[in-house]
């Protein structure tokens, strides 16, 4: 045996006289080779991205942090705070009843969760599996209920709470958003990507509708149930105009009206603007990592179909 032969490894064939190995090729998703300098430009865009989408909260979250007597106007401006400290949470806490604003909030958004994904599931069930006269003009419905904007329909609106005697309650917060027509045609989406053959071995084993909905249909679009969760909190943590219309007592206030009265009343100190601001941020923080897993497999699941 050679000495060539004894070095090479095992298992790995020659290569022929006069030729070298080829070097690993990046490639994209459709098995393109991506030059060096276009991936190195692509991560460039993307750092950027990440500077303007990221570089707000964490600003906002730094200012928060600094004391009374450090600078937060210096030149060049300072990021890391140079002495930590919490006590502008605590002045928040002083200043406004935040706790209870972010109760009144919470109150709306969890049921506002509920609301949508238990009517999103059954109507988005119902334009996508059963068979009835009518479900293409309903859908139309829910896509035209999309393009209306919400300033044109708050004064309806909110004659409508008034008529029910809603006004100034958190019932009247949260009916008008309690089903999205956004909600609603994630989960049609969903549910028409799912095999029909599954249902129908169900129907033929005696299952009724209901069944076909609860055990087989609604397992399968855990992750499209996750985005409409996200959502929907989003949605009812972060509104601020109609709870300004339709609440009048200030113990009922939401957070994010709640915390207007820190730009109000303390416009000058940005330290506890930002803390309000990060205490507002937190909980949606917070329900995107428990729910990251299903979110991106429900964008998957509920955008493939038309």
């Amino acid at each position: 045996m050679s000495l060539a032969q004894k070095t090479r490894p095992a298992g790995k064939p020659r290569a022929a006289f006069g030729t070298r190995e080829r070097e690993p090729r990046i490639t994209d998703e459709h098995g393109r080779r991506v030059r060096g300098w276009e991936l190195a430009l692509r991560y460039l865009l993307l750092l950027g991205v990440l500077a303007l989408t990221i570089g707000p909260f964490l600003w906002q979250l730094s200012t928060s942090l600094k004391g009374p007597t450090e600078d937060i106007f210096s030149s060049p401006p300072k990021f890391l705070p140079s002495d930590p400290t919490l006590h502008n949470y605590e002045r928040v806490a002083d200043t406004i009843p935040v706790w209870d604003y972010a109760l009144n909030s919470l109150k709306v958004a969890a049921a506002n969760v509920v609301t949508n994904c238990v009517g999103a599931a059954l109507a988005g069930y119902a334009l996508a599996r059963l068979r009835y006269r009518g479900r293409r003009v309903a859908t139309l419905v829910f896509i035209l209920a999309m393009l209306v904007p919400v300033e044109g329909i708050i004064i309806a609106q909110f004659t409508t709470m008034r008529e029910l005697g809603l006004n100034n309650t958190l019932v009247g917060v949260l009916l008008p958003g309690c089903v999205s027509a956004l909600n609603v045609l994630l989960m049609r989406n969903a549910f028409l990507n799912l095999p029909y053959e599954i249902e129908e071995a169900a129907f033929v084993d005696g299952a009724n509708v209901w069944q076909r909905f609860y055990r087989i249909a609604l397992p399968a679009v855990k992750g499209t149930l996750a985005v409409v969760a996200i959502f929907a909190f989003m949605g009812a943590w972060d509104d601020f105009l109609w709870p300004l219309i339709v609440l009048s007592d200030p113990s009922k206030f939401t957070l994010t009206i709640g915390l207007n009265y820190l730009h109000g009343t303390f416009a000058n100190d940005e330290r506890l603007v930002a803390a309000g601001t990060i205490i507002a941020v937190a909980p949606l923080i917070v329900l995107f990592a428990c729910l990251q897993r299903y979110f991106f497999r429900g964008v998957g699941e509920g955008a493939v179909k038309g």
